[in-house]
């Protein structure tokens, strides 16, 4: 049975990549294929999904900022956004004749996104540090801790006084994070952030409340911590793998009935109003149109929470049976949709924003990006290690340089230590559109995504720029790309870190040999 699962995630997450869309939509696609087969979901699926669930919060928790979660943007937006969409959601229920209990369950379900999927794309296009990608997770969070009130509420999970202990799991970050200084760097570092992710989700259900958060808090618990990145990077494959049966058990639901079919698609047709009040609500608290409109499209699905609240109302007998293949097609549909939607979000913003612009409010936004480089000779957009390192380069040979990154956490380091660094999203046209390029010598664009890269280099070649223009490559195959639209210099970090190694080992060697 597990080979068959596998295999056919396998060849349908293959065939709609070769379509240009996210292999989870073949995910999906084979659960329901599954189904039609019928097979069903089983125990042995359900905690493999279950465990790809607790590590993806867990590495969530991991890269969180508590600045970011009491935010206006995000406890505003968060918040009004749950009560408006819940109660046209619970109008609807009521003009369906659900009556007054299932509203709670089907209104508030529906109100939320899905942590799975947006965390998971923002992840996947390395934006979960930007600044969208830190108000999506803050209000995704936002809705958790609501999640756990209402799950309460209607009796479906109830918080003893012990879980208040869990709001004490930053005080032992001391401990934790000693344990993962003497972790190493191999399968013992792995085992130990298995450990963390899944005992903090048992010591989270033990008291009451969502093992997923159980999770996140305790990810949340070493946040800033060196080694974080590391201990992300050794989960990675583990989560990535686990997170197919999640995928794979949503389609495993079935399909509804024809009948149930109209209702289905009307709910469906309600994302839009979703995506439409989140961008409102986000310029509304004075975010610029184009951060607006990426967050929406990252919260705009509807969340596996749904399909939770749906089966404890049809456990209680509060609504029929057939709610549970329903809401399992309706959040799968909804997933199957913003996939695609947010892999070309960036280009779509560019075609959308003559109009989008016009929705910004005036004045200074949190989220603004420089349109000068005060005298800057050379621009680094990405501040990472790469980028840091040629930043301290240029400085040390007397070049005026800036640094460009859309990660607040970088900008406060490199901040820290006295330089020149400033917000700004290389996938951003506005930002290529509105800088100043008088003076600058060149520009080195060391972002990891491909696509950031592409759409700098192809913004400055737009502009006119004639200085250089030199672009990191992770793989060979990124490099024609690069210089068919005009990049003047590929650096290959890897592949050239190894000859630089090796140079200097050959010239060491001849200064020992002249020295003897």
């Amino acid at each position: 049975m597990e080979a068959l699962w596998v295999g056919t995630a396998y060849l349908l997450g293959l065939l709609v990549s070769r379509i240009g869309l996210p292999p989870l939509v073949g995910y999906l696609g084979a659960g329901f294929a599954l189904w039609g087969f019928g097979f069903h979901s089983e125990p042995l699926l359900s905690q493999i999904a279950h465990f790809g669930v607790l590590l993806l919060l867990f590495t969530v928790g991991l890269k969180l900022r508590w600045q970011t979660l009491v935010q206006a943007q995000v406890i505003g937006v968060g918040g009004l956004h749950f009560l408006l969409f819940a109660l046209l959601m619970g109008l609807l229920a009521l003009g369906l004749g659900l009556g007054g209990a299932p509203v709670l369950y089907v209104g508030a379900g529906l109100a939320f996104s899905s942590t799975v999927l947006a965390v998971k794309l923002l992840e996947d296009r390395r934006e979960l540090s930007t600044f969208h990608g830190r108000i999506a997770v803050g209000i995704l969070v936002l809705q958790d801790v609501i999640a756990v009130g209402l799950l309460a509420y209607a009796g479906v999970k109830t918080p003893s006084w012990w879980a208040l202990l869990l709001l004490g799991l930053p005080l032992l970050r001391p401990l934790v994070a000693w344990v993962l200084e003497r972790s190493g760097h191999d399968e013992l570092l792995l085992l130990y952030g298995l450990g963390l992710a899944l005992g903090a989700a048992q010591l989270a259900e033990s008291v009451g409340v969502s093992s997923e958060l159980g999770a996140l808090l305790m990810g949340a618990a070493l946040a800033g911590h060196p080694q974080t990145s590391e201990l992300s990077r050794a989960l990675w494959g583990l989560k990535e793998g686990f997170l197919v049966a999640f995928f794979l058990q949503i389609g495993l639901l079935g399909l509804p009935s024809l009948a149930q079919m109209p209702l289905e698609l009307g709910l469906l047709l309600l994302l839009p109003l979703k995506a439409l009040l989140f961008f409102g609500l986000l310029v509304g608290f004075g975010l610029r149109s184009r951060t607006a409109f990426v967050t929406s499209a990252a919260l705009t699905s509807y969340s596996e929470f749904a399909l939770i609240t749906v089966a404890a109302a049809i456990q209680a007998q509060i609504l029929p049976e057939g709610w549970g293949p329903m809401m399992g097609l309706l959040v799968a549909l909804s997933l199957a949709l913003a996939a695609p939607l947010n892999r070309g979000v960036h280009a779509l913003y560019v075609r959308l924003e003559p109009f989008l612009s016009r929705f910004e409010g005036r004045g200074v936004h949190p989220d603004a990006e420089p349109t000068r480089l005060e005298g800057a000779e050379w621009l680094i957009v990405g501040m990472g290690r790469t980028g840091g390192a040629a930043y301290k380069l240029l400085e040390r040979q007397g070049q005026q340089v800036v640094g460009l990154d859309a990660d607040p956490d970088k900008l406060e380091r490199h901040l820290a230590k006295g330089r020149r660094v400033f917000y700004g999203d290389a996938e951003d046209i506005e930002l290529w559109d509105r800088l100043e390029l008088r003076g600058l010598k060149g520009v080195l664009l060391t972002m990891p995504d491909l696509e950031a890269k592409l759409r700098g280099v192809q913004a400055l070649k737009v502009r006119g720029f004639a200085g250089i223009i030199a672009a990191t490559s992770y793989h060979r195959e990124e490099d024609p790309i690069l210089e068919q639209l005009g990049a003047t210099l590929i650096f290959q970090p890897f592949a050239e870190a190894g000859e630089r190694l090796a140079e200097r080992a050959l010239a060491l060697k001849a200064e020992l040999e002249r020295a003897s």
